[in-house]
């Protein structure tokens, strides 16, 4: 690895693309409740394909801080605040859930509540919700079920279990030079079992096979850091009209992919593709794309509470149909408004959520003896 290791950087653009990502994923769970094109199109309509670049660029930040496992010590460290970083959200909002189940039995003689017996939030899908399994295949479990994008942080977790045993793995077997080859290795295997269970490149699975989806965006993006890492110094002396381009270039055939999702879905490596292009390219932030992103502050803001955003957004955009459509009787089409309302509250519940829950429960930084690189100042990870 070159001095960038060691350098206290921020990927703000990357950080950006994450809250701009996460809010799409909001319109996308919000299309079903609306009928309005603003919503109801094949760009939003296909925008769940963002989660592959949550876990791309997860993998990227993540490779940017940790570069080996040397011992069981170190490897326990790195889970902890994995966990620390992602755990106490994700609880909350799944007992926020369980509690929203209750409410909809004790309301519904006076309020018209859709799905009042969920068959997917039971017993078995809170606990494999409860211990992060549920982007597991588990017998009996047949679709997504309580805080809906809580799949995606089970497939995070293990992820990072996953990386972390591997780096430790290849220390101790003295390969660590050649991980790079084992990482495309685990990318071919996720690849593999994808096939396996679609006969097909397809890989927008969920509360089953989700993990797979996971490992394989993770370990895109740890792969694409690695890219980063040896071309930094000779690419970063291309000129400012060179990254310009390649940037308008990579988010016109996102966007171009994002709204021919249907079809390119049967094949969706190519969304991995896709990403570790936009998260390699952007990671520079030479263009004046990236010059124009760094000056909107609301952009870093959404970026900074993306993940409350994610992890809020189902329950509240659920409370807000229950208060505008069943109650107060707005029809559908009003969406076409009230998705601001919806996603302006969703901002302000996660700005809260992310200074007295993200901040407040976070591993605390104490003495490093044990030669454990402490996470970068960006705390991309979900």
């Amino acid at each position: 690895m070159n001095t960038l290791l060691n350098q206290k950087h921020r990927f703000e653009v990357l950080d950006m693309f994450r809250g701009i990502f996460a809010s799409m994923v909001f319109l996308f769970h919000l299309g079903p409740f609306a009928e309005t094109p603003i919503i109801n199109n094949s760009f939003i309509e296909n925008s769940d394909m963002f989660v592959d670049f949550f876990f791309v660029l997860s993998g990227f930040v993540i490779a940017y801080s940790y570069k080996s496992m040397e011992n069981w010590q170190q490897f326990r460290l790195f889970l902890t605040k994995r966990i620390y970083r992602i755990y106490p959200l994700h609880f909350i909002m799944l007992i926020a859930f369980a509690g929203m189940e209750v409410a909809k039995n004790l309301l519904n003689p006076y309020i018209k509540v859709n799905n009042l017996e969920n068959p997917a939030n039971n017993i078995i899908t809170f606990f494999t919700s409860l211990f992060l399994i549920n982007s597991t295949p588990i017998p009996g479990v047949k679709d997504v079920s309580w805080n809906i994008p809580s799949w995606s942080i089970s497939a995070e977790m293990i992820s990072y279990v996953v990386f972390a045993s591997l780096l430790l793995i290849l220390y101790l077997s003295n390969q660590s030079l050649r991980r790079n080859l084992y990482f495309g290795i685990v990318i071919i295997i996720s690849i593999a079992g994808l096939w396996f269970v679609s006969d097909s490149f397809q890989i927008n699975y969920s509360f089953n096979y989700g993990f797979l989806r996971g490992i394989l965006g993770f370990f895109t993006g740890v792969v694409c850091f690695s890219v980063f890492d040896k071309t930094n110094q000779n690419v970063r002396v291309l000129s400012v009209g060179f990254f310009t381009i390649a940037e308008i270039i990579s988010l016109v055939i996102i966007i171009f992919c994002i709204t021919n999702g249907d079809l390119l879905k049967p094949w969706g490596i190519i969304f991995e593709i896709l990403f570790f292009a936009c998260v390699y390219i952007f990671s520079f932030q030479k263009g004046l794309i990236s010059e124009q992103l760094k000056n909107i502050g609301i952009l870093k803001k959404l970026g900074q509470y993306s993940y409350s955003i994610y992890m809020s957004h189902a329950l509240l955009i659920s409370l807000f149909n229950v208060l505008f459509i069943r109650i107060l009787k707005f029809p559908p089409t009003a969406y076409s408004y009230l998705f601001i309302l919806n996603f302006l509250i969703i901002y302000l519940v996660s700005s809260w959520t992310y200074k007295n829950i993200e901040m407040r429960f976070q591993y605390k930084k104490q003495k490093n003896n044990s030669g454990l690189p402490e996470t970068a100042t960006l705390n991309l990870e979900k």
